[in-house]
């Protein structure tokens, strides 16, 4: 650009130059060869110019074919990066595609695994029926066997009689591996849960790069998730029947706190925790510790249970209830303040059916806490989606199911897990909260709920 300048700068000279040569031709006649000097220094000097002129454009395509060269070199590694995204953007969706066809296997196996598990329960019910039945028939054959071999000592025995005993042993072996099976069976429910977990964290993780729409539930109270009651390894007690709570396993020799299955009367097999304190074996309905379960339920979670035996849970009005219409209980309520402060209250109570609302009436016997819930009364448990006719409406302003009257007391051992520290008094009364009748609040860090007979003989 600075050579094509001047150029353009000397040109003008040359011709202004040349001009005046010729103009200064008419005024005067100069020799001849000083006006070929003339023209010969003009052609020079234009010559130098056009010299420069041509280095200039040289160094000028010069300067532009790197840069030229520059440009193709980037949009080589251009090209070369944008092909090696689309080769990992090919592969993350061919593994997305993979991990939706693993999760869907998983889902169906896990669906199988419960059914199969639900068919065992109902195969092993009806052969405990079958072996009351058995023994019953054996004792009144063993009787006559007896009255037999008084009358004749010498006969042998009834070829009936051993066959129905080798029978019941058969029995008695397809029932305890049938009780093996369905331990097994809770076992690999419990991996199938914990990999399709696994699995749905890994298409979350490998979904970031593709738009994914959220759809908003239509209740804005709804529970966060729909929990199910996780059990991990349980110990149980080796014996022909199931026993019927915790009191009965430790009468069996086992004194360690822990999970295990037990069977009410005319009820399913589940799993409980049992806490032993200072040699009394208790059933574990529920327990806070953390605030890491969500406790603002439904009533069909509520009536059934959720979350951890091993950590935050409720066990379920239905499974307590087939425990404690067996004998007289006692109810146990243990607290924990922020303090460090742990106190307790001990009531002999009476719990009804679904059909009364799991209808609680309580009478305090001993403790070292003021009393919070009001006694001979009925309490009527409701949830926020489930209010029994006729009571107040506690739970639209009280997190958490709980047992309630025509008021509302301040106590709630299933509302929000409040932290100690910014809190108004709303927000405290509609969280873990005892409201002594002195009308002291307690705000509380830890709670336990257990239950235990009156007696301590077994169930069996």
């Amino acid at each position: 650009m600075f050579t094509i300048k001047l150029l353009l700068f000397i040109v003008p000279l040359v011709i202004s130059s040349r001009i005046d040569q010729d103009n200064s031709s008419f005024d005067s006649v100069s020799p001849e060869p000083n006006s070929r000097f003339a023209m010969l220094d003009d052609v020079k000097i234009l010559a130098n110019g056009l010299l420069q002129l041509g280095h200039g454009l040289k160094d000028f395509v010069h300067k532009t074919k790197g840069q030229i060269n520059d440009i193709f070199q980037k949009l080589n590694i251009f090209d070369q990066s944008f092909y090696d995204l689309s080769l990992q953007t090919r592969e993350i969706k061919e593994e997305e595609k993979e991990l939706r066809r693993t999760t869907y296997k998983l889902q169906v196996k896990n669906e199988e695994v419960k059914n199969m598990s639900l068919e065992l329960n109902s195969k092993l019910e009806s052969l405990l029926e079958e072996k009351i039945l058995l023994q019953q028939k054996v004792k009144y054959l063993e009787e006559q066997l007896t009255n037999l071999i008084l009358n004749q000592p010498e006969a042998p025995e009834h070829p009936e009689v051993t066959s129905l005993k080798t029978f019941v042993e058969k029995q008695d072996n397809s029932i305890k591996d049938l009780l093996q099976t369905v331990e097994e069976q809770y076992k690999q429910l419990n991996q199938q849960h914990s990999q399709i977990k696994e699995i749905e964290n890994q298409l979350r993780r490998t979904s970031i790069q593709e738009p994914t729409e959220i759809y908003l539930s239509s209740k804005p109270r709804a529970p966060r998730t729909t929990p199910f009651l996780q059990l991990n390894e349980v110990r149980n007690v080796k014996h022909d029947g199931i026993p019927a709570d915790c009191t009965t396993i430790y009468n069996r020799g086992e004194s360690t706190s822990g999970m295990y299955a037990i069977r009410p009367s005319n009820s399913q097999v589940f799993h409980v925790y049992c806490d032993v304190i200072t040699g009394t074996p208790w059933t574990l309905i529920q327990h806070r510790t953390d605030g890491s379960q969500n406790f603002n339920e439904t009533w069909e979670n509520y009536k059934y249970g959720f979350g951890r035996l091993d950590g935050e849970f409720w066990l379920g009005l239905e499974k307590i209830y087939s425990i404690v219409k067996q004998s007289n209980y006692v109810l146990r309520i243990e607290l924990e303040d922020w303090k460090d402060n742990k106190h307790y209250i001990e009531y002999s109570f009476y719990l009804g059916n679904h059909e009364t609302n799991y209808t609680l009436h309580l009478v305090e016997i001993t403790g070292n806490v003021p009393n919070a819930i009001p006694e001979n009364k009925n309490l009527v448990f409701s949830t926020w989606d489930h209010k029994a006719k006729g009571h107040f409406n506690c739970p639209e302003s009280y997190s958490g199911g709980w047992w309630w009257h025509d008021d509302c007391g301040e106590n709630n051992l299933n509302g929000k897990y409040n932290k100690p520290r910014a809190k108004s008094k709303p927000e405290r009364r509609r969280g873990l909260s005892w409201k002594s009748q002195n009308g002291r609040l307690y705000s509380i860090k830890s709670t336990k709920m257990l239950i235990h007979p009156t007696d301590s003989e077994s169930f069996e």
